[in-house]
């Protein structure tokens, strides 16, 4: 069984000022994301679906999606203010502009996972290797398996010298998730890696192992998607930024003996997209991997 790869692009871009999802990087106008599909296709990942706003179908299809599907078995959902919401939470959330979070976008592809599936950021760049690991490790457990996995990141290679990031901080025994600690603002200081946690600021190594939302699940994990969704709606259907994150379910998932998280390790250097300044980079760096000819020229078949 083939697993699919659940991409994560419904996101607002407020950093970055525009829909950074679809932003052209490579050479033929490709986006990010078209290379994140091509490295999925070539591990043997057998499809994709991408999470979206309805707001940008439109325009994510012309710049994305018909490209990748005339390659690639692809599909997409919607994730929106009102997916999964009773008539009353649709009311008592109105004042709410923000998406609801990773964990509320995933429960919105449920419906369309039928096998282990892969999740990832929209704006992130991961490497081939990580979808060569995770691919192999997905394609050996069954839809009932509680033996998830995720491929972590080095800090310091996970940074932008624009801003900070959000990244989550990770605690691993014996090639196991033990817990995932979210680091909302990680920022360089000179030389320094400084997490400013509210009410105080931390200097960490850079060799901290990070999540970049690069999980690996059964569909089974579904069932604590959806129980952590019920928990968190009821206590934050007011509140107007709080988020339902994906690496608090993960976190979840172990804390409850409800399955396993393997660790698998990344020594690839980050590139992204979360401010506009890093727009350049990127392209830089698509343009690089071309010359080295770990990309052809023209990525896909017209």
């Amino acid at each position: 069984m083939k697993p699919t790869l659940l991409v994560l692009a419904a996101g607002m871009g407020s950093r970055y000022g525009g829909v950074k999802q679809i932003d052209a990087v490579g050479k033929n106008g490709e986006c990010l994301l078209d290379f994140a599909a091509y490295d999925a296709k070539k591990a043997g990942f057998g499809k994709v679906v991408y999470i979206i706003r309805k707001d940008i179908e439109k325009d994510f299809r012309e710049r994305l999606f018909d490209r990748v599907a005339r390659n690639f078995d692809a599909e997409y959902v919607f994730q929106s203010h009102e997916s999964l919401l009773t008539e009353e939470q649709i009311k008592l959330s109105s004042a709410r502009t923000k998406p609801w979070g990773t964990a509320h976008a995933i429960l919105c592809a449920e419906k369309a996972i039928h096998e282990p599936f892969a999740v990832i950021n929209s704006d992130d760049y991961y490497g081939r290797s990580a979808f060569e690991t995770l691919g192999k490790h997905l394609s050996g457990i069954s839809n009932d398996s509680t033996e998830h996995a995720m491929v972590g990141y080095v800090l310091e290679k996970t940074m932008s010298r624009n801003g900070s990031v959000s990244r989550g901080v990770c605690t691993v025994n014996n090639g196991q998730l033990e817990s995932i600690v979210e680091n909302l603002k990680i920022y360089f200081e000179g030389d320094k890696v400084i997490s400013d946690m509210g009410d105080k600021k931390v200097q960490l190594t850079g060799k901290e192992t990070v999540s970049m939302n690069l999980f690996g699940f059964g569909p089974k994990a579904f069932e604590q998607f959806n129980i952590y969704w019920e928990n968190f709606i009821k206590n934050n259907v007011t509140a107007e930024k709080t988020e339902a994150l994906l690496p608090v379910v993960a976190s979840d998932i172990i804390h409850e003996g409800k399955g396993t998280m393997k660790v698998y390790t990344s020594e690839e250097s980050w590139f992204g997209m979360t401010y506009p300044e890093d727009r350049e980079v990127v392209k830089a760096e698509i343009a690089k991997k071309i010359t080295e000819g770990y990309y052809p020229a023209v990525l896909w078949e017209k």
